[in-house]
């Protein structure tokens, strides 16, 4: 375990959660993700996880499809929107990355991250069907749902 992503400190923070960086770089150059930020969600103070959200800089047909922005909250933590609140604090990361919107994607049944899209005032696009190649190499599901968020 590499325990120095124990001690960092918050990166942001809203007093309710914090945003522990985790790793910054390139993504998968077969995405064309671009530059990937990736932090750990907290509870403000805390040190455990309790999910992820990241941000890629990207224009690609892996971020058509994936995504410029990607959360995911821990089961346990679920039901406070923990997801919306990290979206939030990363805005300005988008807007000094030169972006004034961003995509978020989610699978059509997955009716929390939509309700995450909907407390960030995104506008749906579209609903899509996913390159099958892209399906079949990195296990994606088969229609993804396209939602534009300006920030």
């Amino acid at each position: 375990m590499n325990w120095s992503i124990w001690s960092r400190k918050p990166e942001y923070t809203d007093g309710e959660i914090d945003l522990v960086p985790l790793r910054v770089g390139p993504a998968d150059p077969a995405l064309g993700f671009g530059r990937e930020r990736v932090w750990r969600i907290t509870e403000h103070g805390r040190r455990q996880e309790i999910g992820r959200v990241s941000y890629r800089s990207g224009d690609s047909l892996g971020i058509y499809y994936f995504g410029h922005i990607g959360y995911h909250i821990d089961p346990s933590w679920r039901g406070h929107h923990y997801a919306a609140k990290a979206c939030r604090l990363i805005r300005n990361e988008i807007r000094l990355s030169g972006k004034s919107s961003v995509i978020i994607t989610c699978d059509p049944d997955n009716f929390a991250s939509r309700k995450t899209c909907e407390a960030l005032g995104c506008l749906w696009e579209s609903e899509v069907d996913v390159d099958q190649d892209l399906r079949k190499r990195f296990d994606i599901s088969a229609r993804k749902e396209r939602y534009i968020w300006i920030v």
